[in-house]
């Protein structure tokens, strides 16, 4: 039998003990959003963090940018948060325009307020095993679930599909430090459906409609879906999920898994940020 991974079910378990710690607060917590550009699917992304930090009690800012800005001119945008001691956290949407340098752009975000985890300093820190002031959201969402479902990682063969620093990198950091044996493919792998038929859990991140078919599973599998690609009439991820899921033990839906779980891993990061922040200055 087959149980489906429900991120949304446990994502609004997360954001109402989220609403119900910050109705306590004097001050509410702040995330401020950069928005470069006119990227439709990235409105539509910040239009749902802004709801759900509205919904539990934050206080948002989103700072829309042109196309055409001037890397500079964005610098001196995340300079002017960085120095505000009202913004508790902020976040670069990506993509930014071609001619941003993203690495510089994240790099200049304030380590204490990188809601994202993206910095050298809280990427490195996950990376050499030393705790974090937050760790990026899709990856701490996906092992969130695992833990809700009392999933064993340890000991486990994992396949992660796909290398970036957004969820491929930091997800094989977090299952290695919970004694996985990861494995991580990308464009270039040469044999990926024999890794994946010998794989108990796979990961994929990879944002290509339906590339993971019923003959890249061995039975009883694991599949955590991370891919977003929208079709004509609605979204659909990584994964065959009709195809795929009878082979499953596990599995994550699109919509309705690992999406609801990036954005309450967004909100208790910008929780988390503000709390830290409020006992520095005690």
């Amino acid at each position: 039998m087959t149980i489906i991974l429900d991120g949304k079910k446990l994502a609004n378990e997360i954001i109402e003990d989220l609403k119900n710690l910050t109705v306590k607060l004097e001050k509410k917590p702040k995330l401020a959003v950069i928005l470069a550009g006119n990227d439709v699917a990235s409105e539509i992304y910040v239009r749902n963090k802004q709801n759900k930090a509205k919904y539990i009690g934050f206080d948002s800012v989103v700072i829309p940018l042109d196309n055409d800005i001037s890397e500079e001119n964005m610098l001196e945008q995340i300079h002017i948060l960085n120095e505000d001691e009202n913004i508790n956290a902020i976040l670069v949407q990506l993509p930014l325009p071609e001619h941003i340098n993203k690495q510089r752009v994240l790099e200049a975000i304030d380590p204490l307020k990188d809601v994202d985890g993206f910095t050298s300093y809280n990427f490195g820190r996950l990376a050499l095993g030393y705790k974090s002031l937050v760790v990026p959201c899709t990856p701490k969402g996906i092992i969130r679930l695992l833990q809700k479902y009392n999933i064993q990682i340890e000991g486990k063969n994992v396949l992660v599909i796909g290398r970036s620093n957004i969820v491929g990198k930091p997800i094989a950091i977090l299952l290695q430090s919970q004694n996985a044996t990861v494995t991580i493919a990308h464009s270039k792998t040469n044999n990926l459906k024999e890794l994946a038929r010998n794989s108990d859990i796979i990961i994929s991140a990879i944002g290509k409609y339906h590339f993971i078919k019923k003959d890249f599973i061995k039975k009883n599998a694991i599949v955590i879906d991370v891919g977003i690609n929208r079709t004509k009439n609605s979204l659909a991820g990584d994964v065959d999920f009709e195809e795929v899921a009878p082979l499953c033990s596990y599995i994550t839906p699109v919509p309705g898994g690992i999406g609801p779980m990036t954005i309450a891993m967004l909100m208790e990061n910008t929780y988390e940020l503000y709390k830290y922040q409020v006992n520095q200055l005690k």
